[in-house]
């Protein structure tokens, strides 16, 4: 809970990410150093950077980081090389936020942004373009800070994120890369305090928001802007499932994992979405992917991709197809995933138990069904669904065991 609220907190600040290019449409070249002004408008490298950061949405890393580098190698003093290159390890902590492995190479290129931003800020006569990556950079840092409970850090970088955001913020309507900032800070602020009322108080001293301003100021982000385009729609998939928008939501993962197949994030949130909306050939077909590509390797796919595709494969074996060998099978899968990615206490794992244990009840296998219900039971959220039906079904196994033992 506390983790929670905190990135909660941080997120808010989280609302000037990835307009990579967008500064350059506010001023012209008469404004800025000549020199910085030539890497934001030259066709060539907004072209190439595109190509990089498409290939980076991709999962095609070192193809990505090849391109970032040449950036770095032509325009040394400017931030955007190093945000970039952050913004890659970024993505490659996002299919699992628990794995460590990425957080120093991530924290050393958002420290060069910041650095190189700052030496901007204070050299140039327009503050607008280095306070933007200054502000993304630290909200960035606060984001991972928060993630691994380093609530100080968390917090400072919060609130250095915000004040640099501040200029920023209100430019919404000079673009659409702009106007994700806003989008996402109109619904996170109303949202945040619905969902979380003891942060009422801190959150009065911020502008109120609009939740469903700032989700249509998403949608116009996602449909129109060119850099910060995916960014918003990562967002929506989030925002529509909070909302229940579930067909929203399966529309948008289906493209952005057609447009980007070897994301796990997307092809996730495809899977989920067309189980949720009863899309049973999608939604098999995409798990079966998922977990041939974590056999393959493939990078981001792991444990957390895995558990959510083998429990459709084990609920669609169970409930439609009525093959309970395969279903065992994929239950067991979901929660070895589980236990790899250390989320025992996940809907996925206790679902899975509960599975188990109907499937070795349906066997007259009374002990091993008894088993899996009480690890559900033990591993459930009390008074939950999920605790609700494992209590249920112990009293059920215990009453029919007594009745065997009458007839005896």
């Amino acid at each position: 809970m506390k983790r929670s609220v905190v990135n909660i907190i941080i997120f808010c600040c989280l609302t000037v990410i990835t307009s990579h290019f967008a500064i350059a449409q506010l001023y012209s070249s008469a404004e800025i150093d000549k020199k910085y002004a030539m890497v934001l408008q030259n066709p060539g490298v907004q072209i190439e950077s595109s190509e990089a950061i498409n290939k980076l949405y991709n999962y095609q890393f070192y193809e990505a980081d090849a391109e970032f580098r040449w950036l770095k190698y032509r325009y040394p003093k400017h931030p955007m090389p190093h945000f970039l290159m952050g913004l890659a390890e970024w993505w490659k902590i996002v299919p699992n936020t628990e794995n460590e492995t990425y957080d120093k190479a991530f924290l050393a290129h958002m420290d060069s942004t910041i650095t190189l931003a700052e030496e901007l800020y204070d050299n140039q006569d327009s503050k607008i373009e280095p306070a933007f990556f200054l502000a993304a950079a630290y909200a960035f840092k606060g984001r991972l800070f928060a993630e691994r409970e380093s609530w100080a850090k968390a917090a400072f970088a919060g609130k250095k994120s915000l004040k640099y955001f501040e200029q920023c913020k209100g430019n919404g309507d000079l673009s659409p890369e702009l106007l994700f900032g806003d989008g996402l800070y109109n619904y996170y602020a109303e949202w945040v305090p619905k969902e979380y009322p003891i942060l009422k108080p801190i959150l009065a001293l911020f502008p109120k928001g609009n939740k469903k301003l700032g989700e249509q100021q998403l949608e116009k982000v996602g449909n129109n802007a060119f850099y910060t385009r995916v960014e918003a729609r990562y967002f929506l998939l989030q925002i529509y499932s909070m909302e229940n928008e579930y067909s929203k939501a399966y529309e948008m993962a289906k493209y952005m994992w057609q447009t980007y197949p070897n994301n796990p994030y997307f092809e996730r949130y495809f899977c989920r979405t067309a189980f949720v909306t009863g899309k049973i050939a999608e939604a098999e077909q995409a798990a079966r992917n998922i977990i041939s590509k974590i056999d393959q390797g493939m990078p981001g796919y792991e444990g957390v991709s895995g558990r959510n595709a083998a429990y459709v494969l084990a609920y669609y074996n169970m409930n439609y197809h009525r093959n309970y060998e395969a279903a065992g099978e994929y239950y067991k899968k979901a929660i070895d995933y589980s236990t790899q990615t250390n989320s025992m206490n996940a809907g996925y794992y206790v679902s899975s138990l509960l599975g188990l244990g109907k499937i070795a009840e349906r066997k007259k296998d009374y002990d091993e069904a008894l088993r899996y219900y009480k690890l559900a039971d033990d591993r459930a959220d009390k008074k939950s669904s999920q605790d609700k039906e494992a209590k249920a079904a112990i009293a059920n196994l215990k009453k029919m065991k007594r009745e065997q033992r009458r007839k005896r």
